[in-house]
């Protein structure tokens, strides 16, 4: 009796552990760190079935503004990072938390006001201009507060106008700490300037009376890279799935896939993948 039940529970062990494997193997899924843009650009909608239906892979993604998806990736909750602040993904790739880093597509920032133009700066080609003047006024802008790849170029883009903004920042400056479609929607209601990546904008429908105020500039040049996170660092990283997508973004296919992605006939991205990663 004894043997029979040892045989029993050896058997019961190895359905069990027949049952996991066929699981495990199915599990072909990864999760992307990504900024907000990619999702709310609708970008994400239109690659990812591709990508399923070409590799099998589920990817989920948790957009968030690139500093978080970042902090994100260092704890170890994704496998690839695809983000738009190269400053602060280098560092990333050099503290050890990513393998390589590559250029995958770019586009542009844009400055979004209201029709009425209240700051008088509709039209104009230079940012930094645009920006003193705003603060000058003291008219209201909308910032993303943040620490996502908009919001550091923001920042940047007030340094380059010779703007100490904790010493000039008002109640015409306003913060909210939220998503690129919740900083439009803000700059709606309150009749404010905005900063916006221009695939947000176009597919932004609730735009109310906003405008491109500022367009043209090359400071406003922006540049996505993915990063396959490290699992020398962070063990549980799926190397191999996780590499299969950042080889396909960079791949002449998947380039092709991000440029032929279009609003009312608009491309919002425009590929530049040379497969050299920084």
């Amino acid at each position: 009796m004894k043997n029979r039940l040892l045989s029993l529970v050896a058997a019961l062990g190895l359905g069990a552990l027949s049952m996991l494997a066929p699981a495990a193997a199915q599990d072909k899924s990864i999760v992307v760190a990504s900024t907000t843009s990619t999702q709310d650009s609708g970008l994400f909608n239109y690659l990812l079935p591709l990508f399923k239906a070409k590799t099998g892979i589920d990817v989920k993604v948790i957009a968030q503004g690139t500093g978080q998806a970042l902090d994100t990736a260092r704890r170890g909750d994704a496998d690839v990072v695809f983000v738009h602040a190269k400053a602060q993904e280098e560092k990333f790739v050099a503290d050890g938390f990513g393998v390589k880093r590559f250029d995958v597509m770019y586009n542009d920032f844009v400055l979004i006001g209201p029709a009425s133009d209240p700051a008088g700066i509709k039209g104009s080609k230079d940012i930094a201009a645009a920006l003193k003047t705003i603060q000058q006024k003291a008219v209201p802008f909308v910032s993303r507060g943040d620490k996502s790849g908009t919001h550091s170029a923001e920042l940047a883009l007030w340094k380059q106008a010779d703007i100490d903004l904790a010493a000039a920042r008002g109640p015409w400056y306003r913060e909210i700490g939220q998503g690129m479609g919740a900083a439009l929607n803000t700059a709606n209601a309150m009749n404010a300037y905005v900063l916006s990546d221009r695939g947000t904008w176009l597919s932004f429908r609730n735009r109310g009376d906003l405008v491109i105020a500022v367009e043209g500039d090359k400071r406003l040049f922006n540049q996505y890279g993915v990063i396959l996170v490290n699992p020398e660092k962070i063990p549980s990283v799926k190397k191999e799935l996780g590499q299969t997508f950042v080889d396909f973004l960079t791949s002449a296919e998947g380039q092709a896939i991000i440029a032929n992605y279009k609003i009312d006939g608009q491309q919002l991205f425009f590929p530049n993948a040379e497969k050299k990663a920084s």
